[in-house]
């Protein structure tokens, strides 16, 4: 069952900036309502109310919405007009494709002297003989019905044949009435009917345990004849074949039924039951549904694609150095990567424009092999120290010879042509010996040849 909250209000006053208490325009139709309720509390200030194509039986709660000008109740479950006294502005009133067979109750319209305009077509009421002559001299302030411009003549008409009019018009709601009694009676039956069915298919899933006989293994003699008759494999009778839901979905709308408040009812509770029916069942598929492997046993990573576009707050990025994973919704993209890869070195940014993920993942530069040993020279501790000892005790002295090449010499700066180069000796190369001090000998560098 539909109900009007708070809630609901709030999320159809979106271009109000949510606030119900300043709304001047609501639209509440197709949401299943089946009572009208809280409106004249909450949205006082209302001038549009649409409420089309709901299970709303009776117009209540309105009477305080002073400033109401249109009223749309169309393809609802009323069967009379009242509590609309209150609405002061109320100018136009729809009731199209209702159950209204009490016409007289227009009367109450008398006192909405705004009320230009009414629909009353698809009731009952509008198939009684004399319905708009009826209509037309009861509300004198009335100026369209059923879409139809009121005339002058014709309200003079009207007027002049009222009294014969008014009886027509009650001798035919009485027997709307009667017809009315019946049909609410063969509902009532009907809803019994499926109650007893509801309880025999729950008194159906519990067995007959009278039907079988269970016996003590341990006190009981297997040759005796009533064991023998106790142990024969008792008859199970052959259970008749349920109807699948495509059988019982084609019954149902193949039945004939006569269109009333009670068979909309029927028909709305008809398919809330198949839609909860189908969200169980998905449900169950998705319990059913194993977890998606994305390592073997043998650690081994799979490459898995399964999410769909979804909000960027719902992804969730994991680098690892041999493999990515992106997880949607509880749903995995996974790849193996063709190198090492550095996660703490990665990122992830999306696009707000198109939705696209870029993962930077660095490779790493070296790559250490296992199982290979690096060689390091061996070190002589007692001749390093000796070395560092001798070089302490050297003294370094940089001696400059004020008297020779106190300032540069600028003649002799560019060398004449005729001059021949003068070639730069090589110095005799000096071949160390174990008594230089500045001698070492390394036994890992190979001799000069």
């Amino acid at each position: 069952m539909g109900r009007i909250t708070e809630d609901l209000i709030r999320r159809n006053a979106e271009h109000n900036e949510s606030q119900i208490f300043s709304l001047e325009e609501l639209s509440l139709h197709q949401q299943e309502i089946e009572k009208l309720e809280h409106i004249d509390k909450w949205c006082q200030d209302l001038k549009i109310l649409y409420l089309q194509n709901n299970l709303i039986a009776k117009i209540e709660n309105v009477s305080r919405l002073k400033k109401l000008q249109y009223l749309n109740l169309a393809l609802n479950n009323i069967e009379k007009i009242e509590n609309l006294e209150g609405c002061e502005e109320l100018e136009k009133l729809d009731l199209t494709v209702n159950f209204v067979g009490e016409l007289s109750s227009i009367k109450i319209l008398r006192h909405n002297l705004n009320l230009k305009e009414i629909f009353l077509m698809g009731n009952p009421c509008a198939d009684f003989e004399g319905y708009r002559e009826f209509v037309v001299a009861t509300l004198h302030h009335l100026q369209r019905l059923d879409g139809k411009e009121i005339e002058r003549s014709e309200r003079l008409k009207a007027l002049q044949n009222f009294p014969v009019i008014e009886q027509k018009i009650r001798e035919q709601e009485k027997a709307y009435f009667l017809k009315r009694s019946k049909e609410k009676e063969e509902a009532e039956r009907k809803i019994h009917e499926e109650e007893e069915k509801e309880k025999q298919k729950e008194n159906a899933k519990f067995l007959d345990f009278d039907k079988y006989s269970y016996k003590d293994i341990d006190n009981t003699d297997p040759s005796s004849p009533l064991q023998k008759k106790e142990n024969q494999q008792p008859v199970i009778e052959k259970k008749v074949n349920k109807k699948t839901p495509e059988e019982l979905n084609k019954e149902f709308w193949e039945k004939p039924t006569l269109f009333t408040p009670e068979s909309r009812l029927e028909t709305h509770r008809f398919l809330e039951k198949q839609r909860k029916e189908k969200k169980k069942l998905s449900d169950k598929k998705k319990t059913q549904n194993p977890p998606r492997t994305l390592i073997t046993a043998d650690g081994r990573v799979l490459n898995v694609n399964e999410p769909k576009f979804m909000d960027s707050s719902l992804i969730d990025v994991d680098v690892q150095p041999t493999y990515v994973r992106v997880m949607v919704k509880g749903k995995a993209f996974q790849l193996i990567l063709p190198a090492v890869v550095k996660p703490d070195s990665s990122s992830a940014k999306r696009s707000q424009t198109t939705g696209h993920l870029v993962i930077t993942m660095p490779k790493v530069g070296e790559i250490i092999m296992a199982n290979r040993k690096v060689c390091k020279p061996v070190k002589n501790p007692e001749r390093t120290k000796l070395q560092e000892k001798k070089r302490s005790n050297q003294i370094e002295k940089l001696e400059v010879d004020p008297s020779k090449y106190s300032f540069p010499d600028v003649t002799k700066i560019v060398q004449e042509k005729n001059k021949p180069l003068r070639q730069i000796q090589k110095k005799p190369e000096v071949e160390p010996c174990d008594n230089d001090p500045d001698f070492e000998d390394n036994p890992e560098v190979p001799p000069l040849i």
